[in-house]
């Protein structure tokens, strides 16, 4: 039982909440404290964000009681919440950056004064709202010219202006910024826990969590897994409360080494050096061979996506090179990447790789009919040729190519993105999550074709949160944490507490 002397600002008790299809939240408990600052932290569909939509009143509970400084409320909407005291910023800073500082710290609240605004008198409260925050800056200038830090602080000064806030919920206020960025933001967290505010810190960066946080809740798929003192949870327990993994199980895990090393050739296929993004990705290394599985394994926010985002070109490297079959890429674009025999299955499938309005048919046959360019169409005929392979070759459970991509389940829907791009021929696959929210049996079936692709001499980058499948899968395992990549290991040095270890950035 965590203990603490202050009282509880917001308490959330028997908490349940579902959607159509989803049960996103469980019988989950929360309680925040005055003067503390207390970290919320879970996977993807862990829950999460539908808590604090629950807290802010964007949504309503089903069952529960939410008890805000000891009595129970009903927060109707984000409004009534900042009247309650309770005020949210979130990752993306909603700021009009045209606009100075003054401006958006006060925009709808501003001073009046003879029926008209009183420019000084705005400009005062706002940088005494920002000083209260321990920066100085020049208020009237407009806030396009100051960083993204700063940008967040004036959003800040903005959620305690609006409601005088005693609670204030961060929703991943480090994602873009800056190792002394965030050293600062941390610095005006602890201030504002000096004066007594309760604090809700989510982020997927552990090491955040632990330099700043007094307290921790742990949500997985919907449920609550528990709340701990940080000083007393130490970061491996941590990362196997996070993914599912119970440390005591270890012992009795069955190594799954993939052994297909005679298909894997030499030479590599696609090599990075020094590839790198500001803030998504630190400078990597990484060789990709044909015939090979490499699986990228790391928490939400490790770097994954982006690191994938880079090797297909969907963002653009600031620093680095990247080869392909001996030649430096120098054009970045799915396009290109495309032509060159690169495939990518995104990691939303909803809303970056399905077209929920198409056939099965014309889900399939899009990448085909991008590569050879749009006044070149596919005859009706080549396009039922090419989807009838596909769903043959990957049992894909559709009466007809003519479904309506929508009307399968997900299983068969991750089977058609996957269909669409092996119609491609590509050379290298990267799959960023091609097993999230299947069952049992379409992922073992999706596993199995990864390996059989690699067999047919295929490089691929298999992206899992389940450590668990990543070590089934891949020939080779790249860890990352907070957006850099920390170690790789061979398929015979897969250990579950080592990478697990690697994971959490050591004991």
């Amino acid at each position: 039982m965590v203990e603490s002397n202050n009282k509880d600002v917001l308490a959330l008790k028997g908490t349940y909440k579902s959607f159509p299809g989803v049960q996103a939240l469980d019988n989950v408990d929360f309680t925040l404290k005055s003067g503390e600052i207390h970290a919320l932290m879970g996977e993807n569909g862990a829950g999460k964000s539908t808590l604090i939509k629950i807290m802010t009143g964007v949504e309503r509970q089903d069952q529960g009681i939410l008890l805000l400084y000891g009595k129970e409320a009903s927060i109707k909407s984000p409004q009534h919440a900042q009247s309650l005291g309770i005020s949210t910023v979130y990752q993306e800073v909603n700021l009009c950056t045209n606009l100075t500082v003054a401006e958006n710290i006060l925009l709808g609240r501003e001073p009046q004064k003879f029926g008209s605004i009183d420019w000084k008198a705005m400009n005062d409260r706002a940088d005494q709202l920002l000083r209260r925050l321990n920066i100085n800056i020049d208020v009237t200038r407009p806030l396009e010219m100051y960083s993204v830090a700063i940008q967040q602080m004036a959003a800040i000064a903005r959620a305690l202006e609006i409601s005088s806030a005693k609670i204030l919920i961060l929703d991943e206020p480090t994602s873009s910024l800056d190792a002394n960025e965030t050293a600062k933001l941390f610095e005006v967290m602890r201030k504002l826990k000096d004066e007594g505010m309760g604090i809700i810190f989510i982020t997927h960066f552990i090491d955040q969590a632990y330099e700043v946080a007094d307290r921790i809740t742990v949500l997985r798929n919907g449920k609550l897994v528990g709340t701990y003192n940080m000083v007393s949870l130490p970061m491996l327990e941590l990362v196997a409360k996070m993914i599912g993994r119970s440390l005591s199980a270890l012992d009795d895990m069955t190594k799954i080494k993939i052994e297909s090393s005679k298909h894997i050739k030499e030479d590599a296929l696609l090599q990075a050096r020094q590839l790198s993004r500001t803030g998504a990705i630190e400078p990597f290394d990484l060789d990709l061979h044909a015939g090979e599985v490499v699986g990228f394994a790391g928490l939400l926010g490790s770097g994954r996506t982006e690191t994938a985002n880079l090797l297909f070109g969907i963002d653009k490297p600031d620093s680095g090179t990247l080869q392909f079959e001996g030649e430096i890429v120098k054009n970045y674009s799915p396009r290109d990447s495309i032509a060159r025999g690169v495939a990518f299955c995104p990691e939303d499938r909803k809303a970056e790789g399905l077209v929920d309005d198409l056939t099965v048919r014309e889900n399939i046959i899009l990448a085909v009919q991008a590569n050879k360019g749009w006044f070149k169409f596919l005859s009706p005929r080549a396009q039922y040729e090419i989807a009838d392979q596909y769903i043959k070759l990957l049992n894909i459970n559709t009466p007809t190519a003519d479904q309506l991509v929508r009307n399968l389940s997900g299983g068969n829907q991750q089977k058609v993105i996957l269909a669409r791009w092996l119609a491609t021929q590509p050379d290298l696959l990267i799959l960023d999550e091609p097993t999230r929210g299947i069952d049992v049996g379409a992922k073992a079936e999706i596993q199995k074709l990864v390996l059989e692709l690699a067999d047919e001499g295929k490089a691929c980058v298999f992206i899992s949160s389940e450590l668990e499948e990543v070590m089934r899968c891949s020939h080779r395992m790249v860890v990352l944490r907070d957006r850099e990549k920390v170690t790789e290991y061979a398929s015979d040095e897969f250990d579950e507490e080592k990478i697990m270890r690697a994971i959490a950035g050591g004991d």
